[in-house]
């Protein structure tokens, strides 16, 4: 048997609204790599049926741990990393199959513009886009930060950019986005903290007001509309309470 060309990996977690869509939209992949953390919903199940390798781990480590624990049961010479909530446009598809008709001259990995939807509009200003990210690389060549959110994929060699977009089903209501808000801050402070950083009231008003101005002056968020102010707010809010868990993670070690 042939060695893939081609590796999709995903982490999940009670994911069955949306396991079935993202692999349909990788479908052109020669394997697909799912490690579930629990899923009580039949996302494992679901994965499963649609010609996924299946790994249930009893523990839950951190984004990056967690995805590493994916990309090593990969045996494509290229892997793609993909979250559930996130769906390959037809031209992205096309830029990637590219990449892997000419692999001997191909760089160690690509970047991609992801489209994110908040609260169900398509963000196309602000801190939120263009967003790119490092997806596709060489098997050998990436690794992903231990970093318990926002984990970072690291490839040694040449970057090179793939047009089309990553649609991202971020967060389709206000309720699920302030819940996510209040987790993700959380890790990035255990994150910040850990590799030596401080935090405080004083750092956590300052570094907010500057994510709103960044998020709806300077990267034209008022060009969404009324939206557009609400993701601003979301994310100074966001930046506030990281900096604020911060200096109190701080002074609890």
């Amino acid at each position: 048997m042939s060695t893939p060309r081609l590796s999709v990996i995903l982490i999940t977690h009670n994911e069955a609204g949306n396991i079935a869509a993202c692999l349909a939209s990788v479908a052109f992949a020669d394997e697909w790599i799912v490690v579930d953390s629990g899923s009580t919903d039949g996302t494992a199940e679901i994965a499963r049926s649609l010609g996924a390798h299946v790994v249930v781990t009893p523990d839950w480590p951190g984004f990056g741990a967690q995805k590493n624990r994916a990309l090593a049961l990969a045996t494509g010479a290229f892997v793609f990393s993909i979250d559930a909530d996130e769906r390959v446009t037809p031209e992205l598809a096309a830029s990637i199959g590219q990449v892997l008709a000419t692999v001997e001259s191909a760089a160690a990995g690509y970047e991609l513009s992801r489209l994110s939807n908040f609260c169900g509009q398509w963000m196309r200003h602000g801190d939120w886009y263009p967003d790119r990210v490092l997806r596709l690389f060489r098997r050998e060549a990436g690794r992903f930060s231990d970093d318990q959110v926002h984990e970072r994929l690291i490839v040694d060699g040449q970057v090179r950019r793939l047009s089309g977009e990553l649609l991202h089903h971020s967060m389709p209501t206000l309720e699920g986005a302030l819940d996510k808000m209040n987790r993700y801050s959380s890790g990035r402070a255990a994150d910040k903290v850990a590799s030596g950083s401080t935090g405080g009231l004083g750092s956590a008003l300052a570094h907010g007001l500057w994510a709103f101005l960044r998020c709806y002056i300077l990267h034209r968020g008022f060009l969404d509309g009324r939206l557009g102010f609400v993701l601003a707010v979301y994310v100074a809010e966001n930046t506030y309470y990281r900096y604020l868990k911060m200096g109190l993670l701080a002074q609890s070690h």
